[in-house]
């Protein structure tokens, strides 16, 4: 399904926000491939069924099938929205993408190759924003320190280029050097998010999955992050794969949306 971009305003605010409408140069190199992605958990038994099973029942636990024979490709550059009730498989399918859960059945590709070929350097290219900014941001550390320790461990620039470099990300994702001093409890939800769209950008990622990254947000809050979004992909040239149930969030974002219903996609 293709999408009409349109202007974004806020509905506590009178100002519209216009988002950038001009066609973009989309390079059409395939990033993310998704082939038959099935996913099943398996609920545990209970006491009594254990106990039964003990004393000689054949009791096999309930099986649901989370994600099912879902399929997209995502191309460099190109914004993908997937939309879906709560509890349709869409957040199951970012933590595959991610290597944090072994598929079923199926396959992810990573710039064509099978994900688990795939050495972790080279996952530092996908990133995630989660949809709490406080929950994925350590309470007990200035956030500072925690992406300089990020950048250092993962060598992304040289040791005497780690300053520069938080300053440029940082003034690029619209954050004042003077917050970043701070603890998350002390911050909005929106400058949370901002940090938290600065972390994933700190790797130099080509992909970044976002996770209802605004439905935590207030409505004005949340325009201000969705123009962060197109800002950097514009800047950046960056990929995103956006996770919403809002289509009107997905609408001013996305060149592409796929619809998910009980596991699997349905329209794209």
């Amino acid at each position: 399904m293709r999408i009409r971009k349109e202007t974004l305003t806020s509905r506590t605010s009178i100002d519209a926000i216009t988002l950038y409408r001009g066609s973009r140069a989309m390079d059409k190199q395939t990033l993310l491939t998704i082939s038959n992605l099935s996913k099943v958990f398996e609920k545990p038994l209970g006491l009594g069924d254990r106990l039964l099973n003990v004393f000689g029942k054949d009791i096999k636990p309930e099986r649901v099938c989370a994600v099912d024979r879902a399929s997209f490709t995502l191309n460099r550059g190109e914004a993908l929205g997937l939309v879906g009730e709560s509890g349709c498989g869409k957040s199951t399918i970012a933590r595959m993408i991610l290597k944090l859960l072994e598929p079923t059945d199926g396959q992810v590709s990573f710039r064509n190759s099978p994900m688990d070929k795939v050495p972790n350097e080279e996952m530092l290219s996908i990133q995630m924003v989660f949809q709490d900014p406080y929950s994925s941001l350590n309470p007990r550390k200035r956030l500072i320190n925690q992406i300089r320790e990020a950048i250092r461990v993962h060598n992304i620039v040289k040791p005497e280029e780690i300053e520069d470099y938080l300053q440029a990300v940082f003034k690029q994702c619209g954050i004042d050097m003077g917050l970043t001093r701070r603890y998350p409890h002390q911050l909005s939800g929106g400058q949370c998010q901002r940090f938290g769209i600065a972390r994933a950008l700190f790797m130099k990622p080509d992909l970044v999955v976002c996770d209802e990254p605004v439905a935590a947000l207030d409505v004005s809050i949340q325009a201000q992050i969705i123009n962060l979004f197109m800002k950097l992909r514009d800047e950046r040239k960056l990929a995103y794969l956006f996770i919403s149930h809002d289509l009107g969030v997905v609408r001013h974002l996305c060149d592409r949306v796929a619809v998910m219903y009980l596991g699997r996609i349905v329209e794209e």
